[in-house]
């Protein structure tokens, strides 16, 4: 899947023609999350994924999406690209929305909204060590491998836990619902759910 401007018009068509949910806050803290596509040195779409750093106090060590909470007066494209450029040294401007997902709950008490962003000149990223210990580029077509998603079941729950074996990894939920719906929804115009698949019981606190 090259980063091209296919892509582009790929991306613009399915999001457009996506009714995303909305959920209320309800108690619990607003997030955004920034799902950024641009592409690799071998020109191949791909979106950003992070490790946060391990001196973080909460969820250490853990794969993310750039984000965090939404300040107050803040939208949630706003507080994406904040922490954008907060985390990544990555400025980007309003024109590179291409579209909102469903709000995902999770078991810490956020509301995540995630925001589908288009880096077409990126240049070079700055992580910020206190944040981000490494960020990688994650090509697109590695979601449509054979193995992924995986949806295991836990006995603290009866909601499907959902796993990405990517980059050696076991990426899990909320980060792993948010990339699911992604890639159903940009690369194969599905409006797949995802608010229902559950996190590991680590990441419930």
């Amino acid at each position: 899947m090259r980063f091209d401007e296919a892509l582009l018009a790929q991306a613009r068509r399915n999001l457009a023609a996506f009714e995303r949910r909305a959920l209320d806050v309800d108690g619990r803290k607003p997030a955004a999350v920034a799902l950024v596509l641009l592409a690799d040195e071998e020109g191949r779409g791909c979106f950003l994924l992070t490790k946060r750093a391990p001196t973080l106090r909460a969820h250490t060590g853990q794969w993310a999406l750039p984000g965090g909470r939404i300040d107050a007066g803040e939208s949630p494209p706003e507080a994406a690209l904040r922490e954008l450029y907060e985390e990544l040294g990555l400025r980007l401007g309003d024109e590179t929305v291409l579209g909102v997902l469903d709000d995902y709950p999770t078991r810490s008490g956020f509301v995540i909204t995630p925001v589908v962003f288009w880096a077409e000149a990126s240049g070079p990223l700055a992580p910020n060590p206190a944040e981000v210990a490494r960020v990688h580029h994650v090509p697109l077509e590695a979601l449509d491998a054979p193995d992924v998603p995986r949806f295991i079941s836990i006995p603290e729950s009866d909601r499907p836990v959902i796993q990405l074996p990517i980059l050696g990894a076991l990426i899990h939920a909320p980060t792993a619902a948010v990339i699911y719906q992604m890639r159903e929804v940009v690369s194969h115009g599905r409006s797949t759910r995802v608010d229902h698949l559950e996190q590991p019981v680590w990441a419930w606190r």
